[in-house]
């Protein structure tokens, strides 16, 4: 009885392991609501049905399955994100960026310049904010080269990936597979450990990042440019009762006031009004939602005044209500409301960790806070005819701002939104650079050599930087990623259930069954695939923590150092080229590049290919196998 309860437990966790697998690939809840409802499930089971060991004690009780939100590779990634958001904020690197931008090189080889300078660093920093970074510098490379954006954008992104990859603390990946390693009785990862095998195969991806992705990719060419407008957005405005729209009728679908909208939608009280929109007059209180490039909005903003103001209810009622507020607003601090010749327009991303994520345009109300106007947003290079109140924001948005340039630089330390054109030269505490560089530069070298571990020099480091005055201790909460912690938390108890269960060792046995036969480097290079292609489709350290095991478990039926599998797994675990949901480097760029889902597949999936080649010839060979 005892052995089928033990099997029924195994097979259980199997479950649960394919259901997170599948919550996690489809999306059908938000990833923290997905980790949350496989934990509390977890929990319950082994509750009601214990693992009962020596004495009857319930080896997953609760205290165990939930130790993994203190796992010491957990808080360090947690605590190198706040350092990371320190280098940042007392803009440590923007300087360097803008040495780079005013070097006269050949294109091929400045660009090569910036590829190898954010691989460098990524080696050290969480490159989610390197890559935001690097964004407009970039941008402005293209701009003045006459490159196309989708040509350069993400081969930023890879350059970051492979970065990480190349030292312990390059991406929390790295961390979690070396903790995972511990807890299964192996001794860690030092820092530099895996730094030789991944500069190899580094090397060899970032050449073809260089010289053969640029070719692969589409060149969108409106992209590269800020002045040409190629950019399309998807807006929305209301039509005020005094506008001179008002009457206006449709010809052949088109509204000869609007040129260069394509309108997509029009809402009056509702009614959806969808093209062609023969016979229809413009009444006070239409909705229009329209897609547009930002030279088109730049032009109707200028001939039709207060059409923006504020963009986002729709009903005339509710617009007049707003606009009232506005102005009480400005009243109330003494300035008056933007006008056309004192404002700006500038493009500004959602970052992964924005208090925007989730909620609608009208929800956060960034017009009230900041003083800054919706004129549109672009997903993703993809469009939609919804409503703007209706579209929640999601990490990669490109928005189309319009206000003071004053009012909008105040937006860039909270770190909601990046700037990625417009305004860009004015950061906060620049005075603290030299603070953070030293204070991050003595906690890398202090665990490189070994004098503390990586998870007391990451917490001391962002200590420091809080006392240091780069940040304040809000600034440092909003830095903790929420969705990573509850991820790595809930996989990791996953993964410490499959152990103890047998779940693990069982699927080992299975894939020695499939290819036991072959001989070790055959075998590291099929893990190496098989782990591969998972982390495009799923989150990268959910695969580090569920596949170690396994391969560890691999390593021992047939015999062979399980270290070797561990850092395969790593590895592999950073091939994230051929999804943008692979990593989230792979968002950020796919609004500023234009770029469609096939794009990832036509150029990230090769790179996974020649990464995989190139391991399965280079670590047979590097560890004498």
């Amino acid at each position: 009885m005892a052995g089928f309860e033990t099997t029924m437990q195994m097979w259980a966790v199997l479950g649960l392991a394919v259901m997170l697998l599948t919550l996690y690939v489809t999306q059908w809840l938000s990833l923290e609501a997905s980790s949350l409802l496989v934990l509390t499930i977890l929990l319950l089971f082994f509750q009601i049905v214990p693992l009962t060991g020596t004495y009857d004690v319930n080896l997953l009780n609760a205290e165990v399955l939930l130790g993994g939100f203190s796992n010491p590779a957990l808080i360090a990634v947690m605590a190198l994100l706040v350092v990371g958001e320190g280098i940042v904020r007392t803009g440590a690197l923007e300087s360097l960026g803008s040495v780079i931008s005013r070097t006269r090189l050949p294109n091929i080889l400045l660009l090569a310049l910036v590829l190898v300078l954010v691989g460098i660093l990524s080696a050290f920093l969480n490159n989610t904010p390197i890559v935001l970074i690097f964004i407009p510098i970039l941008q402005s490379i293209a701009q003045k080269s006459g490159l196309s954006a989708s040509r350069t954008m993400l081969p930023l992104s890879y350059a970051a990936i492979l970065g990480g990859m190349t030292t312990l603390v390059g991406s929390s990946t790295n961390l979690l597979i070396s903790s995972s390693m511990s807890q299964q009785g192996l001794r860690p990862l030092t820092f530099f450990e895996i730094t030789p095998l991944g500069l190899m195969l580094a090397g060899i991806a970032i050449f073809y990042v260089l010289f053969v992705l640029p070719l692969i990719m589409p060149e969108r060419k409106g992209a590269s440019s800020n002045v040409s407008g190629g950019r399309h957005y998807i807006s929305q405005f209301v039509v005020p009762a005094d506008s001179g729209l008002m009457g206006e009728s449709a010809l052949a679908g088109a509204f000869k006031s609007l040129p260069g909208l394509t309108v997509r939608k029009i809402f009056r009280r509702d009614k959806a009004i969808l093209p062609p929109f023969d016979d229809y007059n413009i009444h006070a209180g239409d909705t229009f939602v329209v897609a547009a490039t930002r030279q088109s909005l730049t032009k109707i903003v200028s001939r039709h005044h207060g059409i923006f103001h504020p963009p986002l209810p729709y009903g005339l009622d509710l617009q007049e209500t707003r606009v009232k507020e506005y102005e009480e607003a400005a009243e109330e601090n003494q300035e008056e409301s933007p006008k056309d010749f004192d404002t700006v327009l500038v493009e500004a991303m959602i970052t992964p960790t924005s208090r925007m994520v989730g909620l609608t345009l009208e929800q956060f109300e960034l017009q009230q806070s900041q003083r800054a106007i919706f004129l549109g947003i672009q997903r993703r290079a993809q469009m939609t005819a919804a409503r703007m109140t209706n579209i929640r924001l999601q990490s990669g948005d490109v928005l189309l701002l319009k206000g003071r340039p004053d009012r909008l630089e105040a937006m860039r330390p909270e770190r909601d939104v990046v700037l990625i054109s417009g305004t860009r030269d004015i950061i906060p505490n620049r005075t603290h650079a030299r603070r953070a560089v030293a204070i991050f530069g003595l906690s890398i070298g202090c665990a490189a050599l070994g004098v503390v571990s990586i998870t007391t020099a990451a917490i001391a480091a962002a200590t420091a930087m809080i006392l240091a005055g780069c940040m304040n201790l809000r600034q440092a909460g909003r830095a903790i990623d929420r969705t990573i912690y509850l991820l790595v938390g809930t996989s990791l108890a996953l993964g410490t259930a499959m152990t103890a269960t047998g779940g693990a060792a069982y699927l080992a046995n299975v894939i020695v069954g499939l290819f036991g036969s072959a001989s070790p480097p055959v075998l590291l290079s099929v893990f190496f695939l098989v782990v591969a292609l998972f982390t495009n489709v799923l989150s990268n350290n959910a695969c580090a923590v569920l596949f170690t095991p396994i391969g560890v478990g691999l390593a021992a039926n047939l015999g062979i150092d399980p270290r070797l599998f561990a850092i395969t797994c790593l590895f592999a675990c950073n091939c994230s080229f051929a999804t943008p949901m692979g990593y989230q480097t792979n968002l950020l760029v796919m609004g500023p590049g234009q770029y469609q889902f096939s794009d990832f597949v036509r150029g990230g999936l090769p790179l996974v290919f020649v990464v995989w080649l190139a391991f399965s010839l280079i670590a047979p060979w590097f560890w004498g196998l």
